[in-house]
C-alpha cells in the first residue's frame, strides 16, 4: 500500500443460503486480498439472502466507526431468490457506474457473453464505500485484484476528504 494510501476498516459480508463460513471461498478471497493490501477486516458474516436480513446487516455496520467500506459477495444471480442486487442498488447514494461497466469488460474477456448476466453495483452508501459482487470465487477474485484493492484506499480517502 502507498503511504498516501490509508488502511481501510472493511466489513466483508457473504449473502447465501447454502454457505457457512467454513465453506465460504468468495468471503475468505475478498479477507485474504485485502489484508494483504494492508486494509483491516473489521466484520465478517455469512448471512441469508432477505432483503430484511441484509438490510439489518448494513444498518449494523453503518453503525461501526471503523467500517469505511463494505463488501458483499453472493446473491446477485437471476434466480428469484437472488435478491442482494434489488436490495442493495437503491441504496446507494453516489454510484461508481464506471465500476460495473468494467467488470463485465473484464469479465467478458474470460467467459464470453455470460457477461451481460453479471449484476454488480458500486457507491457510497451513509459515508461508506459499498460494493455488491457475485460469489463466485473466480469472479470475486476478478473484481478484487483488477478494481477493487488498487483503488479502495483511495476511493475510502475522497470520500471523506472533506467530511
Amino acid at each position: 500500500m502507498a503511504d498516501s494510501e490509508p488502511a481501510v476498516g472493511c466489513a466483508v459480508i457473504t449473502v447465501s443460503d447454502t454457505r457457512d463460513q467454513s465453506r465460504d471461498q468468495s468471503g475468505k478471497i475478498i479477507r485474504e486480498l485485502l489484508e494483504a493490501r494492508g486494509h483491516q477486516i473489521v466484520h465478517y458474516a455469512v448471512v441469508k439472502g432477505s432483503p430484511l436480513q441484509l438490510k439489518g446487516e448494513l444498518a449494523m455496520q453503518v453503525q461501526r466507526p471503523s467500517c469505511k467500506a463494505i463488501l458483499l459477495s453472493g446473491g446477485t444471480g437471476l434466480a428469484p431468490r437472488n435478491q442482494t442486487y434489488d436490495t442493495v442498488a437503491p441504496l446507494l447514494e453516489k454510484r461508481f457506474e464506471a465500476f460495473g461497466e468494467l467488470y463485465r469488460f473484464l469479465a467478458y474477456q474470460e467467459i464470453g457473453s455470460g457477461a451481460m448476466l453479471l449484476r454488480v453495483a458500486a457507491g457510497t452508501y451513509k459515508n461508506r464505500v459499498l460494493f455488491c459482487l457475485p460469489g463466485s470465487p473466480p469472479a470475486v477474485r476478478l473484481a478484487m485484484e483488477k478494481l477493487i484493492v488498487p483503488e479502495l484506499g483511495t476511493m475510502v480517502a475522497q470520500l471523506n476528504r472533506f467530511g
